[in-house]
């Protein structure tokens, strides 16, 4: 169907032309539901609707008791622009809309509901703009394309600041439509003023890539064309557009904007020439060793770097920032290769200065290097193309010896070229000593990882490693993806678990802000129900308790997830920290440690938590013998398409 048409398929909000004010409160053009039942376009079908009566209308604040039939008329809108608008995000393939509901976007939520049958986009309801926005996040890294949120106003903003930024520093696109009442005059008293700014999308604008406030449906469908392609564009991020409500809320009349394409922008490639000169010193390397952050945004790109590291029979070092290589991988090595390296080949870094610095000590300066002092870097990735000055998400400057600008994943299949052009007959006979070096070191660390896992098997608090370890035995033949991060949980997924798709590991959050791991995990459930695969979250349970509301939001919109909790009923990571400060101090490191950080006294009942927000759950579970018989019941639940969640009392780390 032609945008034009659907944004005249409105007859479902035409009443009777001259009709009386008491007529038209009366009556009304309706259609059987059963049309939409039948497929009939939703922006098409006479949805029944008995129009206000003039104390709702009073009440409302739009007309006062009493009002005239012409009144009435004009009260009523035929072409919303608010429809043209869900016109235009049906052309951008958004496919879902996280909310908290709010009124500055009233007529856009009434236009998705009814004119576009509430179906691509689906409004996904959320208790908080915060869950909103990381459901956002967790879905864009799965799906690898954006949806869309809507933040009622100043104050909905202002809830998903935090969440924002966590995007922004994890490069993950999403695009974000702000309400607003810019005019003075169509502002209603109250509320609608501290909820309205003059510039509703500043709150956001250091850690967005871009934002417009259009002015007419025209310039709202450029400025949303523009919005996906920057978002889109590496490296990716939020946008913002904020959408005033009297522009959704009124009669388009004879007005007919058209939707813009919305042209992809191909990602930027490094320098043929520089590709050149990084090929000769890979080759040239005695101990070339790659390290990867960022970079893959598929599996394509996992497979480019196999391919990269097999030729050269480089050891890589996978920062998980995404998952980039399998850890099954011979070449799959720990930060310690570093050391060793006289080239390092940088993808997508976060931290260049971090991985060749060892800071020891912040306080007095002292810094051990753990690169070689003649090892060359060589840099490929965007960080350089897009950055902002106010938060310092770009960690310390680092000078690379050859520094490329280009999308890393897109660069790949030109350096490997380049590799395999310059690669002598002599170096690749010694590929294979340099393999079984690899294989053995990969091995032995294998081995290693195995053995800590059996530390404390039957220790209560029950370990963390006896949580992964109980659960790969359930699921190790299932189509299985982590959306949880295992950074403090001693990074057991990663040492233990076969991570081999790209899609089987989630990353982390960004900015490191907590109230990212329970809705991201969620969002990211719901990119993967679509391909039935079984989405598996190891939360944590300070970061539960920002948003637990996201748990209903999973039983509503019925988003299967296994979900287990490392409940060590604190903030552990700021116990040691001030731990550390107290034996600095010489303070002693008894229990004082535990004031501020514990989540104790009374302990929350996390299973209760989520049993009352409508979700399937057991615990809390204190004998690890009790513990792979839960897994099993909370598995058969989400095998049914539910929800499951499981609170374990869990050693620290």
């Amino acid at each position: 169907m032609s945008s034009k048409r659907k944004s005249e398929g409105l007859n479902r909000r035409e009443f009777i032309a001259g009709a009386t004010g008491a007529s038209i409160a009366a009556t009304a053009l309706s259609a059987p539901q059963s049309a939409l039942a039948a497929g009939q376009n939703a922006g098409e079908a006479l949805v029944a609707a008995a129009p206000p009566h003039a104390g709702a209308l009073a009440m409302e604040g739009d007309l006062a008791p009493g009002y005239s039939a012409a009144e009435a008329t004009e009260y009523f809108v035929r072409r919303p622009g608010s429809d043209f608008m869900v016109d235009v995000i049906k052309s951008l393939n958004l496919d879902y809309i996280t909310t908290n509901p709010g009124s500055s976007f009233r007529g856009i939520h009434e236009s998705i509901v009814n004119y576009g049958g509430n179906q691509a986009p689906e409004l996904l309801t959320c208790p908080h703009e915060e869950q909103a926005i990381a459901m956002a996040h967790g879905y864009a890294k799965v799906a690898g394309k954006p949806i869309g949120v809507l933040c009622h106003g100043t104050v909905g903003l202002q809830h998903a600041a935090m969440a924002v930024y966590n995007a922004w520093c994890d490069r993950a696109p999403m695009v974000i439509l702000g309400g607003n009442h810019l005019d003075v005059e169509h502002r209603r008293s109250g509320v609608e003023w501290s909820h309205s700014a003059q510039d509703a999308a500043r709150v956001l604008r250091d850690y967005t890539k871009w934002d417009d406030t259009p002015v007419s449906l025209q310039h709202y469908s450029e400025s949303m064309a523009r919005a996906y392609k920057i978002a889109t564009t590496a490296p990716m991020g939020p946008v913002v557009i904020t959408i005033d409500g009297h522009l959704q809320e009124y009669d388009m009349a004879g007005e007919t904007p058209t939707i813009a394409r919305m042209a992809p922008t191909q990602p930027p490639r490094g320098d043929a020439a520089a590709l050149e000169e990084a090929a000769r010193w890979l080759v040239e390397a005695e101990n070339p060793v790659i390290v990867v952050d960022l970079m893959a945004h598929n599996q394509t790109g996992v497979e480019h770097l196999v391919a990269l590291a097999e030729a050269l029979q480089a050891p890589v070092v996978n920062q998980f920032g995404r998952m980039n290589f399998p850890n099954t991988h011979y070449l799959s090595q720990g930060n310690g290769v570093v050391a060793q390296a006289d080239v390092i080949l940088g993808l997508e870094l976060y931290d260049t200065w971090g991985l060749l610095n060892n800071l020891r000590d912040r306080v007095h300066k002292d810094s051990v290097s753990r690169a070689r002092p003649d090892a060359r870097v060589i840099d490929i990735g965007v960080k350089d193309l897009f950055m902002k000055s106010n938060y310092q998400s770009f960690q310390r400057y680092n000078a690379a010896d050859l520094s490329i600008a280009g999308d890393a994943q897109a660069t790949l299949p030109s350096l490997l070229e380049e590799v395999q052009q310059q690669m002598s007959r002599a170096r690749r006979s010694g590929n294979s000593e340099r393999e079984q070096k690899w294989r053995a070191a990969h091995e032995q660390a294998q081995q290693r990882s195995l053995n800590a896992a059996r530390y404390a098997w039957d220790a209560r608090p029950v370990s963390t490693a006896r949580i992964y370890m109980e659960l790969w035995q359930l699921v190790k033949d299932r189509d299985w993806a982590l959306v949880s991060d295992d950074n403090n949980k001693s990074g057991w997924a990663r040492r233990l678990w076969p991570i081999e798709q790209h899609y089987q590991w989630l990353g982390r959050s960004g900015g490191a802000g907590l109230g990212y791991g329970a809705p991201s995990a969620v969002g990211a459930a719901l990119a993967h129900r679509s391909e039935g695969r079984l989405a598996i979250n190891i939360q944590s349970d300070g970061d539960m308790m920002y948003v637990p509301g996201v748990f209903w939001t999973s039983a509503h919109h019925e988003i299967p997830m296994l979900t287990v909790v490392h409940n060590n009923q604190g903030y552990h990571q700021e116990r040691m920290h001030l731990q550390r400060m107290a034996a600095r101090r010489q303070r002693g490191t008894d229990g004082s440690s535990n004031i501020g950080n514990e989540l104790k006294d009374p302990p929350i009942d996390l299973a209760m938590v989520a049993r009352g927000l409508g979700v399937r759950s057991e615990g809390p579970i204190t004998e690890p013998g009790d513990l792979r018989a839960a897994l099993q019941r909370a598995l058969d639940v989400v095998d049914r398409g539910e929800p499951a969640f499981i609170d374990v009392i869990s050693q620290p780390r």
